[in-house]
């Protein structure tokens, strides 16, 4: 039940909800305009995507996954008309979509520190369903846990602390899928024990990517992330393939 924003549409959604505020709505709500447009944005997204995956009142893990995938190629093909039809702005454009920390600061901390523990304690709460679920959703349910429910309460909660991230730092990608995967192998699959460990080490490892970043120039961190990032989902796919993961 690992889902990364790029891959569910969040990151899209929020990005076309930070460009239009860029190219459109300027200092509407002034320097919380492109936040708030991107927080809507990334809201927006996983609500279509959950509407669309659907089916009979259940939401299969793989229908997500391709879901949010079509969506969220839909929402780039948005995003690159936008951009396309926008000539001003750009640079900030491309500056918000590759991520970074150079415009944040601790007036905009206070806004995301609320919504962000208060779903991540909610989050906590379903640690031991999480781990009955890793038997499997037929184990699962024969424990008493409504699978369908929980999937649908931890995809609202896991999409709205990802767009109070994101409408202010941008689409740092890549980030969501491999701390939990590298966090497992450190302390194990105990969602207790590694659900908090996973923000931890999360944490910690865009702290040390924005200071390789600011090293090399001010670079944007989503650069950094990706390049960790793709060749671990590279070797995350080899060893699904060899059927060791």
């Amino acid at each position: 039940m690992i889902y990364e924003h790029n891959i569910i549409g969040i990151a899209s959604g929020a990005a076309v909800g930070a460009v239009m505020s860029i190219s459109l709505l300027p200092h509407f709500f002034s320097i919380y305009t492109t936040p708030f447009m991107a927080f809507l944005g990334a809201v927006f997204a996983t609500f279509l995507v959950y509407t669309i995956a659907q089916t009979g009142g259940r939401i299969a893990v793989d229908t997500l996954l391709l879901t949010g995938i079509a969506v969220s190629l839909f929402l780039s093909a948005v995003l690159s008309f936008m951009m396309y039809r926008v000539s001003h702005d750009l640079a900030g454009i491309f500056f918000w979509l590759m991520g970074g920390f150079w415009l944040a600061n601790w007036a905009q901390v206070k806004i995301a520190i609320l919504p962000i523990f208060v779903c991540f304690f909610l989050i906590y709460m379903f640690a031991k369903d999480l781990n009955a679920m890793l038997l499997g959703e037929e184990s699962a349910q024969t424990l008493g846990i409504n699978v369908e429910a929980a999937k649908k309460i931890l995809l609202i909660l896991s999409a709205f602390i990802t767009a109070a991230t994101v409408s202010f730092v941008g689409t740092i990608g890549f980030v969501g899928l491999i701390i939990p995967h590298i966090t497992r192998i450190l302390v194990g699959p105990d969602h207790r024990i590694l659900f908090p460990a996973s923000a931890l080490v999360g944490g910690i490892f865009l702290v040390w990517t924005d200071a390789l970043a600011r090293v090399l120039g001010e670079m944007p961190v989503g650069i950094i992330t990706a390049f960790f990032g793709a060749p671990f989902f590279i070797y995350l796919l080899k060893k699904r393939k060899g059927g060791h993961y």
